[in-house]
């Protein structure tokens, strides 16, 4: 069945339960498709937080007719790009490739995600490799200062716990615990398969219907409750830093939430681009930051909006003053006439250049299934933008920046810096 006028997007569901997706795109030569997994690394266990990560890794590692040379090989000989990615909520295993090259990209990624054979080598090999990413992210001040305030923020909850898992957690994981993982979260009711370009839907149904239909069916993975926010105020010292790291949050609603589009619009507005306030005022005005951003992160039940700068030690405290005058300015004040329109037009043109890849309409469509088990039409999103009254980004900015809610953690040398509760007013 066609779900749209605008975009051409079929849904067929194979008797195990796993959901097909597609995206005529007759313009385009190529086609992006991706096996998207309705689980991610919220729902590990503590004594195997990463998992799914590394199972990530292992799946390009060979399967019971490719060895991992084979897989590299097979994609370079069609000019294929293979990839995936690890997120709290999901696993994604995409391929992208000429539309005469489907048959042969389909048929390397469904190996790839059906038939690994995790071979005992393979992991001590690949753990190696991914202990060394988790050393990455340490070195990384910015990276690590995000993984602080996510941990402290979502304190003992699966949410707040790092995707790469920890050095304790890694070292433990074997092949009868992958094994087990893969049949718990690969079957069919936890399986979204979406594809965008040059294709026809019934032939690619069937193709995919071909290469899953021996999956057996189940239900999507049980996540835990929502968590709740934890407003702690973290210092840590690392003398070896030249800047301090600042991380400044609140919690936000869910990505499925009715007054979504006013708190995109003010997040925009705080720090959205080039043309914020927080990037005006601390960068521009001031030259007390190089970076400086605010980031929303919606997730199924909950999400947080986060401002992010680095700045010098005697500068931090400063830096923590304005974004609250920020704040509080987003409180006391309806968003000038201009300044809205501003930022609607830069979050329309942001989406509508965003779907210009068959990658990204790929991801699109595996994210709507997800979240919200329909599809909206570009037009039907800009609308919902449009429709956006500075009345409510004022109401969101009074709903989510609540003093008693503000969460700081700080990273870098902190000699002398203290930061009390009081001066997060806002």
């Amino acid at each position: 069945m066609t779900l749209t006028t605008e975009r051409n997007l079929r849904r067929t569901v194979l008797p195990n339960g796993l959901i097909v997706l597609t995206e005529r795109m007759e313009h385009l030569r190529s086609v992006a498709m991706g096996v998207w997994i309705k689980s991610g690394s919220r729902c590990e266990p503590a004594e195997t937080n990463g998992i799914s990560h590394f199972v990530e890794h292992m799946l390009f590692k060979g399967t019971r007719s490719r060895t991992a040379q084979h897989i590299a090989r097979e994609m370079d000989s069609i000019g294929g790009n293979l990839d995936a990615f690890t997120g709290k909520e999901t696993i994604c295993f995409n391929v992208k490739s000429l539309g005469d090259h489907v048959p042969i990209a389909l048929d390397v990624l469904s190996d790839l995600v059906l038939n690994p054979i995790f071979a005992a080598t393979d992991i001590e090999r690949e753990r190696g490799v991914i202990l060394e990413e988790i050393k990455i992210d340490e070195d990384n001040p910015d990276v690590l200062v995000h993984e602080l305030f996510t941990q402290s923020f979502w304190k003992d909850h699966p949410l707040g716990w790092p995707i790469l898992g920890t050095t304790k957690t890694v070292t433990r994981l074997d092949q009868q615990t992958l094994f087990a993982y893969h049949s718990d979260r690969f079957h069919g009711g936890n399986i979204i398969f979406s594809a965008a370009g040059n294709l026809d839907h019934d032939q690619f149904a069937a193709a995919v219907s071909a290469k899953f239909s021996g999956l057996t069916g189940g239900q999507t993975a049980q996540e835990l409750s929502a968590p709740e926010a934890s407003a702690r105020i973290i210092m840590r010292n690392k003398k070896s830093l030249e800047q301090v790291q600042i991380c400044l949050g609140v919690p936000a609603p869910p990505i499925t939430d009715e007054n979504r589009y006013a708190t995109l619009i003010l997040n925009t507005v705080l720090g959205g681009g080039m043309s914020s306030r927080l990037f005006q005022t601390i960068r521009e005005e001031r030259g007390m930051a190089y970076s400086i951003y605010s980031d929303l992160s919606p997730y199924r039940d909950t999400g947080t909006l986060l401002v992010y700068a680095g700045t010098a030690a005697g500068k931090a405290l400063d830096v923590v003053d304005l974004i609250m005058a920020e704040f509080r300015n987003l409180k006391d004040h309806l968003l000038p006439p201009e300044e809205l329109t501003r930022a609607k037009d830069q979050l329309k043109g942001n989406i509508l250049m965003g779907l210009e890849s068959s990658n990204s309409r790929m991801a699109n469509l595996a994210r709507q299934e997800m979240y919200f088990h329909n599809f909206m039409t570009v037009d039907e999103v800009i609308a919902r933008i449009e429709e956006v009254e500075a009345a409510q980004v004022h109401s969101m900015a009074q709903r989510l920046f609540d003093p008693d809610k503000v969460a700081v953690t700080l990273l870098g040398r902190l000699d002398g810096i203290k930061l009390s509760r009081a001066r997060l007013t806002c």
